[in-house]
């Protein structure tokens, strides 16, 4: 996959969420976007057809030929979709790896979101060289989750779905939660520490690196959230994270 100069891999992210779809061409060596990202509207009801179109539309805009890597919020087992929180029900059981090689007519691959998100930040971001229990998290539409213990990635955990007050953390806490109730930084900040009070009771961390679209934000929030065991972090390839994650994957298969 290398140009005859010898230069990067020529490999296409994608990072498709709940109310946007986004990709680029990846510098997989150094883990950064080769030009700016173009993004296009998550379809609504986002079928599969509809979004693999809009899959489509993203690529063709940079004339891409070549592998591509592509997030999914949900869960990802050998490239068919298993959980659908945010997206249409269509896409359960589904071979979405399937649907997307014969969109692009490439060969592709497919992730869960925040997997992809981690990886690219464990190997390029604020996770670089951290051993022990690192964990991962993306505040958008819902909240993802990557577990990795010693740089290896758990997959699908999904942790955005635990019960917080009777109810799926992600409705509580998302970025998305934050919006639709109208809250304050400091007020959702409160809510944001319930929720990692949660999950560092479950896997006590040694490192927890927030991402997703907020984290270009990190600055309004991480400052009010309170002292705990675990490093708190903002993701330093911010909304890029999953687009690169997704590439990386694409030039390791």
């Amino acid at each position: 996959m290398t140009t005859p100069q010898g230069a990067a891999p020529s490999v296409f992210g994608v990072d498709i969420g709940g109310s946007g779809i986004k990709g680029a061409p990846v510098d997989v060596l150094a883990g950064a976007l080769a030009q700016p990202r173009h993004k296009v509207l998550t379809p609504h009801p986002a079928e599969p057809a509809a979004v693999a179109a809009a899959v489509r539309e993203v690529v063709e805009h940079f004339g891409h030929r070549g592998p591509v890597g592509l997030t999914f919020p949900g869960v990802v087992v050998d490239g068919h979709t298993r959980t659908a929180a945010n997206v249409d029900q269509g896409w359960l059981e589904l071979d979405a790896a399937g649907l997307f090689r014969e969109a692009l007519d490439s060969p592709v691959v497919v992730l869960n979101d925040a997997d992809a998100a981690g990886l690219a930040e464990l190997t390029h971001g604020a996770g670089r060289g951290q051993r022990g229990t690192v964990l991962v998290l993306t505040f958008g539409t819902g909240i993802g989750s990557a577990l990795f213990a010693d740089g290896v990635l758990v997959p699908n955990t999904e942790l955005g779905h635990l019960e917080l007050r009777g109810k799926d953390a992600e409705h509580r806490a998302s970025s998305a939660a934050r919006d639709r109730h109208q809250l304050s930084w400091a007020d959702w900040a409160v809510r944001v520490d319930e929720y990692l009070d949660l999950v560092e009771r479950l896997f006590w961390p040694q490192l927890i690196i927030i991402g997703g679209g907020v984290s270009r934000k990190h600055d309004k929030f991480l400052p009010l959230l309170k002292e705990r065991a675990a490093r708190v972090v903002p993701a330093e390839l911010r909304n890029d994270a999953g687009i690169v994650g997704a590439a990386m994957a694409a030039a390791a298969d």
